[in-house]
């Protein structure tokens, strides 16, 4: 949980942050980020050493991205939702959460993690088959971890005023 928290951290996600990473074109913005840095580390092979500078793109735009977009004009739309239940996650120590989604988002992010080793060992080796399995793995665990946060706002909206004054 300690590494969770330092991620978190370096995002800077403050209370204006958060409200403008609801909008749905963050969400949707951020999803490709595993396939096009996969693509940037492989760009190598036809740019050598310049291959740097897209990776470094894409590293930079995923710190930007909650930053990049307004407030969307209404959350009540699945990945504000979702966007907001990574907040209600965050904040599981303090309000706590069913024990159905703390289950499945652990499982979810195992799945994800288990898709991690190949996909490093495929974009160092350059072999096609690991960073394509672990870009699924590591895909679908996120997406559907995604899904699942949408599906813990809509369970834990009504808990406290903070997140039902988050939907609107």
């Amino acid at each position: 949980m300690a590494w969770t928290r330092a991620i978190t951290a370096s995002f800077a996600m403050t209370d204006e942050v958060w409200k403008r990473h609801s909008n749905p074109w963050s969400v949707w913005t951020r999803i490709p980020f595993i396939m096009l840095f996969a693509l940037a580390v492989w760009s190598r092979i036809w740019i050598g050493g310049w291959a740097l500078i897209p990776v470094a793109l894409l590293l930079i735009w995923t710190w930007i991205n909650p930053r990049a977009f307004p407030p969307p004009s209404s959350t009540d739309n699945w990945a504000s939702k979702a966007v907001l239940g990574e907040r209600v996650w965050l904040n599981r120590t303090t309000v706590p959460i069913p024990e159905h989604h703390r289950l499945a988002a652990k499982l979810l992010s195992t799945l994800s993690a288990i898709g991690v080793p190949f996909y490093v060992w495929g974009l160092y080796a350059l072999e096609i088959w690991p960073t394509v399995l672990g870009t699924s793995l590591i895909l679908f665990g996120k997406v559907w971890f995604i899904d699942r946060m949408a599906w813990l706002y809509e369970d834990m909206h009504d808990k406290t005023p903070d997140y039902r004054i988050w939907l609107y």
